[in-house]
C-alpha cells in the first residue's frame, strides 16, 4: 500500500483527515466487522444458512467515510462506526425486511443515526451504500447552510423517508463519487481533489435531508418499548453458559409472554426468538472456533460451552447455517481475509 501524508486544513477547520480506499472480499461474517476500519467495533451475526460472501468498499475522505457494503445472508450488525459522527444508510436494490435500531426501513427511506450506535437487521442479498460524516463537519455544514443547530431528529436513531425521488438522486450523487474515486484512485493522495469529493458528498447530503422533520413521538415510544425487551432478552441468550436459558426462562427475566415475545422479536429483527437464539449461539461457538489453537478444547467442548450437547446434531446445524462442518472451520483457524486492493494515506 502506497503513502502520502496531507496537511492543509484551512486555519478554524478540522484537522485534514487521513484519506485512503480498502477493498476485501470475505467468506465470513466476521471478518467484515474486524476488518472494515481499526476505529470501528462491529459484531456481525448471521441468521440464515448458507455459505456466506461479503465485499466491502471503504472509502476515508476528509471528515466522511463512504461505504458500499453487500451481504449474501440476513445478518444482524451492531456496535458504532467510529464516535462523534452520523450515519447515513442508503439500502440499495433490497429484497426482504430490513430494521434500523427497530424501525422497519420504507423502500423510500434511509437509515440515519449517531455512529455510535449502530443496530441493523438485512435480508439475504443485501446491499448497501452509506456515509458517515464528523459530528463537527455535519455541525458546521448545517451552521453555514441553513443558519440552524444540527436537527434532533439526528440524534432519534431513525428510518428518514424523503421519497424515491430524492433517495435515487441522494444515491446517484454517491455513486458518482465512488466511481471518481474507483477510475483516479490517486485522487486521495491530492488534498485538493479529496476535499472537492467530500464536499460533494456533504451538498448530497444537504440537498436530500429535510431541513426539519418531526418524527411520530408515539411510535417512536412504541418502538423504543419493544426494542427494550428484544435487547434485554438478546442480552440473555448472547451470555455464554453450559446451561443457556430456555424461550419460557427468557420470557421469565424478561417479563413478557411468549406470544410477546414472539411479537417483539417478529417487529424488530423479522425472526423468531427461537431461530434467533439457536443462530446466535452458532455464531458464537464459530468464533471460538477460528481462534482456537492446537492444543486447546475441540469442537465438542466449544458447542458445549453454548449449550450444544448433541455432537451430530450441533455439527447439522452447524453446516446447514455456514455451509461447512465444524471441523473444517477449526482447521483453517487464523486464516485473514482475501484483500482485493488498497491505497492507504496516514
Amino acid at each position: 500500500m502506497s503513502a502520502c501524508p496531507t496537511s492543509d486544513a484551512a486555519p478554524g477547520s478540522p484537522p485534514a483527515a487521513v484519506t485512503w480506499l480498502r477493498e476485501l472480499v470475505v467468506r465470513d461474517a466476521d471478518e467484515l466487522g474486524q476488518m472494515a476500519q481499526p476505529h470501528w467495533h462491529l459484531q456481525y451475526d448471521q441468521l440464515s444458512g448458507g455459505p456466506f460472501v461479503g465485499h466491502l468498499q471503504h472509502i476515508q475522505l476528509p471528515g466522511v467515510q463512504l461505504v458500499r457494503e453487500s451481504t449474501s445472508h440476513k445478518v444482524r450488525q451492531r456496535g458504532q462506526v467510529g464516535l462523534g459522527g452520523y450515519g447515513f444508510g442508503l439500502p440499495v436494490g433490497r429484497r426482504g425486511e430490513l430494521f434500523t435500531s427497530g424501525h422497519a426501513v420504507g423502500s423510500d427511506a434511509i437509515m440515519v443515526g449517531r455512529s455510535q450506535a449502530l443496530d441493523m437487521c438485512c435480508p439475504d442479498d443485501f446491499r448497501i451504500l452509506a456515509a458517515v460524516v464528523d459530528g463537527q463537519v455535519l455541525t458546521e455544514l448545517w451552521q453555514g447552510l441553513f443558519n440552524a443547530e444540527l436537527p434532533r431528529w439526528l440524534e432519534a436513531e431513525i428510518a428518514l423517508p424523503l421519497g424515491e425521488q430524492r433517495l435515487r438522486e441522494l444515491h446517484a450523487a454517491l455513486e458518482q463519487v465512488l466511481a471518481a474515486i474507483q477510475a483516479w484512485p490517486a485522487a486521495l493522495s491530492d488534498a485538493g481533489q479529496s476535499r472537492l469529493l467530500r464536499d460533494k458528498v456533504l451538498l448530497s447530503l444537504s440537498v436530500a435531508l429535510p431541513v426539519q422533520y418531526r418524527a411520530d413521538g408515539h411510535d417512536l415510544k412504541s418502538v423504543g418499548a419493544r426494542r427494550r425487551v428484544v435487547d434485554k432478552a438478546c442480552e440473555l441468550m448472547h451470555r455464554e453458559s453450559d446451561e443457556p436459558p430456555s424461550i419460557l426462562q427468557v420470557c421469565q427475566q424478561v417479563g413478557a409472554s411468549p406470544r410477546k415475545l414472539e411479537y417483539c422479536f417478529r417487529d424488530q429483527l423479522a425472526i423468531s426468538p427461537a431461530r434467533y437464539h439457536r443462530a446466535i449461539r452458532l455464531n458464537a461457538v464459530r468464533r471460538a472456533l477460528k481462534t482456537a489453537d492446537a492444543c486447546g478444547p475441540g469442537v465438542q467442548d466449544l458447542a458445549a460451552r453454548w449449550g450444544f450437547f448433541h455432537l451430530g446434531q450441533f455439527a447439522t446445524d452447524y453446516r446447514r447455517q455456514f455451509g461447512e462442518l465444524p471441523s473444517a472451520t477449526l482447521g483453517r483457524a487464523g486464516r485473514m481475509p482475501q484483500v482485493r486492493q488498497g491505497l492507504e494515506q496516514q
